[in-house]
């Protein structure tokens, strides 16, 4: 199996800015809300009249692509190296266009080989409209045989936008033979394949986490899902022969070995930190907790792959 691999999942919630300049949800026939003059000020608001309005009109909730606000892109990153599990995370609600060319700044660095679970379905169509609104540039990923690199000509027989190509591998895809009726959730074949599966929530749960500041839950809950996803690509290359003997066996044992020192390291560096705010607390009286005092979130982290470990035994 070559290197380097790019794995990565998404999250969004919905676009509540998007949905009131484009007026959805304020239809005056099946909207609960007042008129335009008392227009919805919230956001709970805006998303509560568009999915009273798409229940009237007997329509889905799910909000379109190009109205899917991208919260969370989880990488699982895999070369020559080791492996490394990151996000880009849009914590202050702004940050949308910096998340999405973070991304794409990583494609352009590396060229690695993409892997998704319906990347071609949901995540890059997403990443593609939000991109544009954004401004976001991707002259690598968009490279399809015209680009101005000394390999681009070698991007027109194999590119990352053209379905049949496989320098972006949407592996439920491949797997259903390009055919969506045979397509299968990434929570079943992980769980089937005996690995984990989701944990912590699901996509349905995501925007109201969102509302109440569950922020690093989200991303965990993101992040679990590329895991799972590099994990079946790992199974699938061993069903294709992209592994030779007993290397399947030892990248899965690197994978657990890789997550135990994840989890060892952030339990270490969290006794330190309260080591340090006790040895803080007896030399003062009142204020603020010092700045190295272990912080919520890395408690979470840690224990969040440990159970992922746990189940994965």
């Amino acid at each position: 199996m070559g290197w380097p691999v790019l794995v990565f999942d998404i999250e969004t919630i919905p676009d509540v800015a998007g949905l009131r300049a484009l007026e959805l949800g304020q239809n005056a026939e099946t909207s609960p809300l007042p008129p335009e003059s008392a227009a919805p000020e919230t956001d709970a608001q805006t998303w509560a009249a568009w999915q009273t309005e798409r229940a009237a009109l007997g329509k889905s909730d799910m909000v379109p692509l190009h109205l899917q606000r991208v919260l969370c892109i989880s990488c699982v990153f895999r070369n020559a190296e080791g492996l490394k599990i990151r996000s880009f995370v849009d914590r202050d609600g702004c940050s949308e266009g910096q998340v999405i060319q973070s991304f794409f700044q990583a494609i352009e660095r590396h060229s690695p080989q993409l892997v998704s679970w319906n990347g071609g379905g949901f995540d890059l169509p997403v990443l593609h409209y939000r991109g544009l609104k954004h401004g976001v540039e991707a002259n690598r990923y968009w490279d399809m045989g015209d680009g101005g690199d000394h390999d681009s000509r070698e991007f027109k027989w194999n590119n990352y936008i053209s379905r049949y190509h496989m320098r972006h591998l949407d592996l439920m895809d491949l797997l259903a033979m390009y055919q969506p009726k045979n397509n299968a959730p990434l929570d079943a074949m992980a769980k089937l394949c005996g690995f984990p599966g989701k944990l912590g929530m699901s996509g349905a749960e995501v925007y109201p986490a969102w509302l109440r500041g569950e922020v690093d839950a989200i991303r965990q809950y993101c992040e679990t899902d590329v895991l799972n996803t590099y994990l079946l690509y790992c199974r699938f290359q061993h069903m294709r022969g992209g592994f030779a003997g007993d290397e399947y066996g030892a990248e899965m044992a690197f994978v657990r070995a890789t997550l135990q020192a994840k989890v060892d390291a952030t339990l270490a560096a969290v006794a330190e930190r309260q080591a340090q705010h006790q040895a803080d607390d007896e030399t003062q009286l009142g204020g603020d907790a010092p700045a190295g005092a272990a912080t919520v979130s890395e408690k979470h982290a840690a224990s969040h792959w440990a159970e992922y470990l746990a189940v994965w035994a």
